[in-house]
């Protein structure tokens, strides 16, 4: 049964990923955190992700604006970097609280509060208006880039920083495009090497995060398989990339989830 549902889920989240302006990794972490603890679930994502962004880099990479790439790029892998340590080293952190409703128990984690409040932020960075008309000078180009690697390695949340800094620089669409997947790809590459070395070279104790996509590799699988499905069909149904309502649902949805997150309850 977990299967089916992360098969439709993930179907489903990949293509309104082309309805909604919302990125494929913010949709996804959600789905995965059902499956896997919050940790996991992120690196789980990144994975998704990463294959993703490898496919597309083939389609796109002829297109990248190299200074661009070079000076938002670097920042951004060093960043990365970092942002997963804090994320592992959250991890380590004792939970906070607990409590119980109808003999189930719920923790409360610094890990918990943080991607979920992350999560409610970044969703509401995009769907306010006022966000979308920030224009920001290329000189803040290597600040923008520390910005979205960092929190893309916390929690994978990279999309909104990178495409207010490239936006509005006066690349070409392909070159835009181009240049936010290489940018995606090596933050992608940076936090999945912590995720994956991490958690062991902090704690001394063997690598859970390996364990657990080792245990969950047949829902990983299925959810690379239908993450390309559903980015596929979703690029068949529809031209424009942005959908007001549908957007604005897919916002509250993300809203609601980061809520559980905090609260324990996710």
């Amino acid at each position: 049964m977990e299967y089916i549902i992360i098969a439709i889920t993930v179907l489903f989240g990949a293509g309104l990923t082309f309805f909604s302006g919302f990125g494929l990794g913010t949709i996804l972490l959600p789905v995965f955190s059902i499956f896997f603890d919050l940790p996991t679930a992120v690196g789980a994502t990144a994975i998704v992700h990463l294959a993703n962004n490898l496919f597309k880099f083939g389609l796109v990479s002829k297109h990248i604006h190299w200074n661009t790439l070079i000076r938002f790029g670097v920042p951004a892998l060093l960043l990365a970097f970092l942002g997963g340590l804090v994320l592992t080293t959250f991890d380590e952190v004792e939970v906070l609280h607990s409590y119980q409703i109808n003999d189930r128990q719920f923790d409360i984690t610094i890990v918990k509060i943080v991607i979920g409040a992350l999560m409610i932020f970044f969703a509401w960075l995009d769907l306010s208006p006022k966000f979308s008309k920030i224009n920001f000078d290329r000189k803040y180009l290597p600040f923008g880039g520390a910005l979205s690697g960092f929190f893309g390695g916390v929690s994978g949340h990279q999309g909104a920083f990178r495409a207010a800094f490239l936006s509005k620089l006066g690349l070409t669409k392909e070159q835009f495009i181009g240049t936010s997947n290489a940018v995606s790809l090596v933050v992608d590459l940076s936090r999945l090497s912590v995720y994956i070395f991490g958690f062991n070279a902090i704690t001394g104790q063997e690598n859970k995060f390996l364990l657990a996509i080792s245990e969950g590799k047949m829902l990983l699988v299925i959810g690379v398989v239908f993450a390309f499905l559903g980015t596929y069909f979703g690029k068949k149904l529809i031209h424009k990339t942005t959908v007001t309502g549908i957007q604005k649902i897919v916002g509250v949805l993300l809203f609601v989830m980061g809520s559980l997150m905090i609260s324990g309850i996710l």
